[in-house]
């Protein structure tokens, strides 16, 4: 029985339209994503399928192209339209926080960084430049690699910062553990980044380490 056998309510497109998007599973989810199964396996089963080999949803959507093109009905075709909708997913919250737009909601700023950050598979430390109401100028990434006080740059953080004409900066970075606890050097790179940005009268609101699925605000601690 293939899914346009299934009673109406039953099949995942139709349940997303009378019901929203919601009230699906992740494997109907992506079934609506794959549109097709295989050879006796509707795109729901492949989905479970798919979802039982990687994991999880979220593993399967960070998978790399390898690892994703290896499973079974799925390919570059699939994987080149993953991405775009990830991107699009990224560019929709980046919209959020559009250039020109005031700082007024932390949750909103932290699910921003979070889409940006969290799935690298190395530390990315990355800054937004606000002018002097705290308005978006916009948002860089500016080191790759372990976070510390060899691979942070305070001259070219302040370079950057100037040559956005900034007021305040909202620094930061990922774990790739998981973990959003802020190591000794995240702390001592902070203190840095602060006091060389304060020679040029730029003010650092925050540093943010993005973990999985939490996050740790240093200023909320304050350690800013």
């Amino acid at each position: 029985m293939t899914i346009k056998d299934w009673p109406s309510a039953e099949r995942p497109r139709e349940k997303l339209l009378a019901q929203g998007p919601h009230t699906l599973s992740d494997a109907e989810l992506l079934a609506i994503f794959l549109r097709t199964g295989v050879t006796g396996r509707s795109a729901v089963d492949l989905a479970r399928d798919l979802l039982n080999d990687f994991g999880s949803l979220r593993a399967l959507l960070g998978a790399d192209r390898r690892r994703f093109c290896r499973a079974a009905g799925l390919g570059d075709a699939k994987y080149a339209q993953l991405q775009a909708v990830l991107e699009m997913s990224r560019r929709h919250l980046g919209e959020k926080l559009h250039r020109g737009e005031a700082i007024d909601s932390p949750q909103r700023t932290v699910s921003y960084l979070q889409a940006r950050l969290r799935d690298y598979p190395y530390e990315v430390f990355a800054a937004l430049f606000l002018d002097n109401r705290h308005r978006v100028i916009c948002y860089e990434e500016l080191f790759r690699g372990t976070i510390d006080g060899a691979s942070v740059h305070p001259r070219e953080v302040v370079r950057r910062a100037l040559a956005h004409n900034a007021a305040a900066v909202i620094f930061s970075h990922n774990h790739p553990s998981g973990v959003a606890e802020p190591s000794q050097s995240d702390r001592r790179i902070t203190t840095r980044l602060s006091e060389a940005l304060a020679l040029v009268d730029i003010r650092v609101l925050d540093h943010i380490v993005i973990g999985d699925g939490e996050h740790c605000s240093l200023a909320q601690r304050g350690l800013l």
